[in-house]
């Protein structure tokens, strides 16, 4: 319950929806209920000539079921002895015409209500899911499957919006057509609406006893189904690979054992969520041939307190009895599994921010970055051990090792992907986690190995994330990064769409459209995370080029294997099992026949 409230707030202000609701649903009940009611005046016109032509007197006034009972079996009884049975039979089947239009089109108006909640409803939650997502930290991603995301991003809405909101008439509408229909089946017969009253929790055990394991069920579904997403995620990703390797035939099988296992969890719930609905209706047939025979063996006795014509409304007043009934059954049976998916939506509504914003503004960088003996570790896993390095304003500082070593982890770090375990990283003496993370960011440009472009232009690729930017300026800073010729040479040039991750360009232009984006934020802080180790020699040259041109006058980190790109560096710093082993200019270091010199011997340079 508390979580389809929580999914209903998302719909605020509520009030801007209910009254009107409330009234024109109202008011559709009342007019069907009159539309049945008509039955019993037609069954008398049609089959009961004399009763229907008896002369009445007229009511008087009362607010009252039989006040209305009465004028309208006056009127129709003053119309058939005015002007004949036809016109009478007229009359009657104009009134309920009339009452089932006023009935539908006050059910339409509500409907349109509970339309505008329900979208309203939808958006808020994907509004507050990616808001969620796009402030979660790095390492929140990490130990998350991409296709578990997916699957609460995309089949957990459509789950949440096909049953719960879905759902919202039929549990708001629902009962008040049983609460209509049923006021009317206890005042046209108190003693065989004892009985069905007795009969119906009947109904209702079994709905629930079956409904019960949906949950369950469910929750392994979306499971699997996130595991589907993940193997669908890795085919298109991976395609390459997989061809390359001849590995077709154990990713299908991988693929289909999780499929295969999600086809009989998903059948065994269906199926009990279909046999809801049957189940409902077979016992509501029972039911109703219990008030049946029961009505027929007070009719034997004299009892039964109704003409046939009546008895024939009451029982139809009873099947709509039914009939919301088993709708509302039948939703509840959805909303089990439509929980299920809205669980998984809070659990990452409800994620720890993780990484606390600080409270002190910083809107410069004026002296140094400073890695006070900075420790960090991937839950037990110690990855960084009292790193201790400073890099002055305007310098250009390095930090190369072998592979794993940490040094990935240390970029990392400064722009608080993750934050330290012990000591500090410091920006003029001042702890980064007290700065206002925004503006921190806000003074760095990053370049990192893997070029994250987007599915869009040239010109919003290297434009973004700021605003009010000229042609002019996005040109310039292509300019800068070497990429003004290849871009100009692009169909629609800079409006050219490059594409999901920037497929349709080789990795020497990512990178420099990547690198296009840094100049434009002409950030005072840079740091480049092996951003060219993956490039071939050509794409190198030219990447490095632009990458000159960007350090020139700023303050820069440089993570890299290749040994050849940052000899000219003014202190490097060598790392190996997360910890420093030693520091200094190219020359020093190459003479000191450490580590460094060992790693320029393997890549033949000196």
């Amino acid at each position: 319950m508390e979580t389809f409230k929580r999914v209903l707030s998302f719909a605020r202000p509520l009030g801007r929806y209910w009254p009107g609701y409330l009234l024109l649903s109202v008011l559709s009940v009342i007019f069907g209920v009159i539309n049945y009611g008509l039955l019993g005046p037609l069954l008398t016109v049609l089959f009961d000539d004399s009763a229907a032509a008896a002369p009445l007197a007229r009511p008087g006034f009362a607010f009252s079921v039989d006040w209305v009972t009465s004028w309208f079996s006056w009127f129709l009884s003053s119309i058939i002895r005015s002007d004949g049975l036809i016109r009478g039979l007229l009359f009657v089947c104009g009134a309920i015409v009339a009452a089932s239009l006023v009935s539908n089109v006050c059910r339409y108006l509500s409907q349109r209500i509970i339309v505008s909640l329900e979208t309203r409803l939808m958006k808020n939650i994907r509004k507050a899911l990616f808001s969620k997502i796009a402030s979660l930290p790095v390492g929140w991603f990490n130990q998350k499957r991409k296709g578990d995301v997916l699957s609460s991003i995309s089949n957990d809405v459509a789950e949440v919006q096909n049953t719960i909101a879905g759902s919202f008439h039929v549990f708001l509408r629902e009962p008040l057509l049983v609460a209509g229909f049923l006021a009317m089946l206890i005042y046209m017969s108190p003693k065989l609406t004892i009985v069905s009253l007795v009969a119906l929790p009947v109904s209702a055990f079994f709905v629930t006893r079956i409904t019960r394991r949906l949950r369950a069920g469910s929750v392994e579904t979306q499971r699997l189904m996130g595991r589907i997403l993940s193997h669908f995620e890795e085919a298109i990703s991976g395609s390459r690979i997989i061809k390359a390797f001849r590995a077709r035939r154990y990713v299908e099988d991988r693929f289909e054992n999780d499929n295969e296992k999600h086809r009989r969890i998903m059948r065994q719930v269906r199926n009990r969520q279909e046999l809801a609905s049957p189940l409902s209706e077979f016992l509501g047939i029972g039911i109703a041939s219990c008030v049946l025979f029961y009505g027929g063996w007070l009719n034997y006795h004299g009892d039964l307190g109704m003409s046939w014509p009546q008895f024939i409304v009451y029982i139809m007043f009873y099947w709509k009895v039914l009939e919301p009934a088993k709708t509302m059954a039948k939703s509840y049976a959805g909303v089990q599994k439509g929980l299920v998916s809205a669980d998984r939506i809070f659990a990452i509504l409800d994620a720890p921010a993780g990484i606390p914003d600080g409270e002190l503004p910083i809107t410069g960088f004026s002296d140094a970055l400073t890695f006070d003996h900075v420790t960090f570790s991937y839950g037990d896993a110690p990855v960084l051990t009292d790193i201790c390095m400073t890099i002055p304003k305007g310098k250009t500082v390095a930090v190369v090792g072998p592979s794993g070593a940490g040094k990935s982890t240390m970029a990392d770090l400064i722009p608080r992907f993750y934050d330290v375990a012990g000591g500090a990283i410091r920006i003029d003496g001042r702890d980064i986690r007290t700065l206002r993370m925004e503006e921190l960011v806000s003074l760095m440009g990053i370049v990192t190995q893997e070029s994250i472009l987007f599915n869009d232009t040239v010109f919003n690729n290297i434009a973004f994330g700021q605003t009010g930017v000229t042609r002019e300026a996005v040109v310039a800073a292509a300019r800068v990064a070497n990429a003004d010729e290849f871009i100009s040479a692009l169909p629609e040039g800079y409006d050219t769409n490059i594409g999901d991750r920037g497929t349709r360009l080789s990795g020497g232009q990512r990178q420099r459209i990547a690198i296009a984006r840094a100049v434009l934020k002409n950030p005072p802080l840079l740091i480049l995370d092996e951003a060219t180790s993956a490039l071939d020699t050509e794409s190198e040259r030219l990447v490095q080029e632009a990458l000159t041109r960007l350090m020139a006058g700023r303050t820069s980190l440089v993570i890299a294997h290749r040994l050849s790109t940052v000899r000219h560096a003014d202190e490097i710093y060598v790392i190996k099992d997360g910890s420093i082993v030693e520091h200094g200019r190219h020359e020093d270091l190459v003479a000191n026949d450490g580590l460094y010199s060992h790693l320029c011997s393997l890549q033949a340079f000196s």
